[in-house]
């Protein structure tokens, strides 16, 4: 093997290592806090009416899904929830988008020839371009958390991952870890300033 195979090997393997990590992954999560608003004033939470998960007017086992896995998460960090008077209203929204992702991986193949002339074969390498086309579906899953009293925006959360088709419990599963996955960035609890550790 010459040194253009063994870098052109070299280079595929580390394109598959990296494809393979990238699948791996789960959802991409980011975040961001209002830093003028003083979280310590927050204790209780009810749900934004109408949820953007829920604009056409009806609930589905989804949006269901998406609302208690949010409660749980709400619940967990000493929030009480308080559909009456909150202090903070959790927005919850949805979408799918349609993608195409196109790549092109150098590739190398071989002509054999006669020459008359030396009196034998040879053969000689050519480069191209393996281009794969494939179309999947985005999902995006935000959280809002809108201080009641200033109508304002103090904090959100967004997943963003590939969607595949699912069963109903998978479907749960998936929802329950993107939004885990969500307030693992929000660093703080009921009644408390300052993030906790």
């Amino acid at each position: 093997m010459n040194a253009v195979q063994d870098r052109v090997i070299r280079c595929l393997f580390v394109s598959c290592l990296l494809l393979l990590a990238a699948c791996a992954t789960g959802p991409k999560i980011s975040s961001v806090a209002d830093p003028q608003a003083d979280f310590s004033r927050y204790r209780s939470f009810a749900f934004y009416a109408p949820l953007a998960i829920e604009s056409k007017g009806y609930a589905t086992a989804t949006s269901e899904a998406i609302k208690a896995a949010a409660r749980r998460e709400m619940e967990a960090r000493g929030y009480r929830y308080d559909p009456v008077a909150p202090d903070l209203w959790v927005n919850l929204g949805a979408y799918l988008q349609e993608k195409i992702q196109v790549s092109s991986i150098p590739d190398v193949g071989y002509d054999a020839y006669y020459s008359y002339r030396a009196g034998g074969y040879f053969v000689s390498p050519y480069w191209h371009e393996h281009t794969t086309v494939r179309t999947y579906t985005e999902g995006t899953l935000n959280v809002d958390l809108v201080d009641v009293a200033q109508r304002r925006l103090v904090w959100e959360g967004v997943a963003v991952g590939t969607v595949h088709k699912l069963t109903p419990a998978e479907r749960a599963a998936k929802i329950d870890s993107a939004m885990a996955g969500i307030f693992a960035q929000f660093p703080y609890r009921a009644g408390q300033a300052a993030p906790s550790p």
